[in-house]
């Protein structure tokens, strides 16, 4: 996962604020995306709207800048030039210890078609989903996943309580999708244990599937089937040593400080 450049100065508000006039260092509830905006032409009209949301924008220490829309974070040329947004991956577990992959919908903007973790999103730039210290955050990121976890795949938040999340680390990473979009983010790894009832939204999910460890690797020999750089990150480094503890041990895993640069 390589792009054409790297910003060479760090990541701090003075920079971003100085290089991105669409940042708006207070948190907002949308920042409306024109219709006739070029970089959205031909795409789905659902997803040009959540195209307003708005990213938490960061700087390389996690500490809240101010708000950006979601399509200003997700261009490449901005990210290329270090601007930075919170997200979040959401590991279900079912009682089998399965874990919850989702096929993401033809449809989105970016990695579309490519099989992810259960969920993966951004908490909103709006205070019940900010928080400038860990603890603040975490909470914010928890309410995020039970919002996204609905939204995507129908699943209740009576089904995922807040207090069923166990947040493990942050991972701080870039990804290009195509030319012209991609992801910066700190990503928050949370896992959850639950029996959930799917209704997946077909503009967000094309397919899911529960798999145990060794069909999940199956997958990934598969040439025919993609998957997100953030799924592989994970996969690749973290995953399959946390799932072994998943009922035995995932304690000593949990809570981390410090953020993982990959």
């Amino acid at each position: 996962m390589t792009t054409t450049t790297t910003q060479t100065y760090r990541i701090t508000a003075e920079n971003v604020i100085r290089l991105f006039p669409e940042v708006d260092n207070h948190l907002a509830v949308s920042h409306r995306v024109p219709t006739d905006e070029h970089d959205l032409q031909g795409y789905d009209e659902e997803q040009i709207r959540l195209m307003e949301e708005v990213c938490i924008v960061l700087d390389e220490d996690d500490v809240p800048i101010g708000s950006a829309s979601k399509k200003v974070c997700h261009l490449m040329k901005n990210i290329d030039d270090g601007l930075l947004h919170r997200a979040f991956s959401v590991f279900l577990f079912d009682s089998e210890n399965r874990l919850l992959l989702q096929q993401r919908a033809s449809e989105k903007i970016t990695f579309p078609d490519m099989w992810t973790n259960t969920c993966c999103s951004h908490p909103l730039g709006v205070p019940e989903e900010t928080g400038a210290e860990l603890k603040t955050a975490i909470l914010g990121v928890k309410r995020a996943a039970q919002r996204k976890l609905d939204q995507e795949l129908g699943i209740k938040a009576k089904q995922v309580p807040l207090d069923d999340f166990r947040f493990l680390t942050r991972i701080h990473y870039k990804a290009p999708s195509d030319g012209k979009w991609g992801e910066h983010e700190i990503d928050y790894i949370l896992f959850i244990k639950a029996n959930v009832d799917l209704v997946a939204n077909p503009n967000e999910v094309q397919d899911t599937r529960y798999v145990l460890p060794d069909e999940l690797k199956t997958m990934f020999e598969d040439t025919s089937l993609k998957f997100t750089p953030w799924f592989k990150l994970i996969c690749q480094t973290l995953l399959f040593e946390w799932w072994e503890h998943l009922d035995d041990g995932l304690e000593a895993y949990m809570g981390e400080k410090d953020i993982r640069r990959m």
